[in-house]
C-alpha cells in the first residue's frame, strides 16, 4: 500500500507542477507564452506520462474524482479510497508549495490566480456559478468513460495512457476560459492555497461538480455500457 500512496502523490505532484506550472511560469511570457493551447497541452502530457510510468502501481488516478468513479464502477476497492485521496492532495500541496517557491524568485513576483479555479470574478471569461458547475460535471463524466472504456480489456492494449492523456488535452481547450479547468479537486486545492484571490472560497464547487461528475460517468458505464463488470471480470459482460 506504501507503494501505491506513493506513487499516486508522486503523480499528482507531476499533474499539478506540470500542468499549473506551464500556466503560471510559460503561459504568459511575454511574445513567447504557450497559452491556453500550450497548458492544455501540458496538463495532457503530465497524466500521459506519469499513467506509463506510475499506472502498473497504483492505476494512475492523480486525481481523488477518478479514484470516486472506479470505485463506483468496480473498478477499485472502496476501502483504499480515503488513503488515495490524502495521498493525491498531499501530491498537490506539495507540488502547489514549489511552484509558489520558484515563481517568487522572480522580481516582482504577484501571486495573483496561480493557476486557480474559479468562477464570477474568478472565472478567466467571467462565466457563472451554474456555468461552471455544469461544465465541470460533464467533463468528469466524459473523462471517465474514457478512463474506463480505454482501461477495459475490450479497448486496444496499450493505449489507454495516450487516450486518457488527449481527453485531458481536450478538457483544457473546452473548459479554460470557463473554470481555468478543474475536474480535479486535488488539484485545485493544490494551488489555490496560494492564489492571492478568493479561491480558496470557491473551492467546494471543484471538490462537488468533480465527484458528481465522475459518479455520473461511472454510473452510465456501469449500468449503461458495461452492465455486470468487477475488479475480476474487466471489460467482459
Amino acid at each position: 500500500m506504501i507503494r501505491q500512496l506513493s506513487a499516486e502523490l508522486i503523480g499528482t505532484f507531476w499533474l499539478v507542477f506540470g500542468g499549473c506550472g506551464s500556466a503560471v511560469l510559460a503561459a504568459a511570457f511575454p511574445e513567447l507564452g504557450i497559452g491556453f493551447a500550450g497548458v492544455a497541452l501540458a496538463f495532457g502530457l503530465t497524466v500521459l506520462t506519469m499513467v506509463y510510468a506510475l499506472g502498473g502501481i497504483s492505476g494512475g488516478h492523480f486525481n481523488p474524482a477518478v479514484s470516486l468513479g472506479l470505485a463506483i464502477a468496480n473498478r477499485f476497492p472502496w476501502k483504499e479510497l480515503v488513503s488515495y485521496w490524502i495521498a493525491q492532495v498531499i501530491g498537490a500541496v506539495l507540488a502547489g508549495a514549489a511552484l509558489y517557491a520558484i515563481a517568487s524568485g522572480k522580481p516582482g513576483f504577484e501571486a495573483g490566480a496561480f493557476a486557480s479555479n474559479g468562477f464570477g470574478d474568478l472565472s478567466p471569461g467571467g462565466y457563472s456559478l451554474q456555468a461552471a458547475l455544469l461544465i465541470e460535471i460533464i467533463l468528469t463524466a466524459g473523462f471517465l468513460l474514457v478512463i474506463l472504456g480505454s482501461t477495459s480489456v475490450a479497448a486496444s492494449a496499450g493505449f489507454a495512457g495516450l487516450s486518457i492523456g488527449l481527453a485531458l488535452t481536450l478538457i483544457h481547450l473546452i473548459s479554460i476560459p470557463v473554470t481555468n479547468t478543474s475536474v480535479n479537486p486535488a488539484r485545485s486545492t493544490g494551488v489555490a492555497i496560494f492564489a492571492d484571490t478568493a479561491a480558496v472560497g470557491q473551492l467546494w464547487l471543484f471538490w462537488l461538480a468533480p465527484l458528481v461528475g465522475a459518479a455520473i460517468g461511472a454510473l452510465i458505464w456501469k449500468l449503461v455500457l458495461m452492465p455486470g463488470e468487477t475488479l475480476e471480470n474487466v471489460g467482459r459482460d
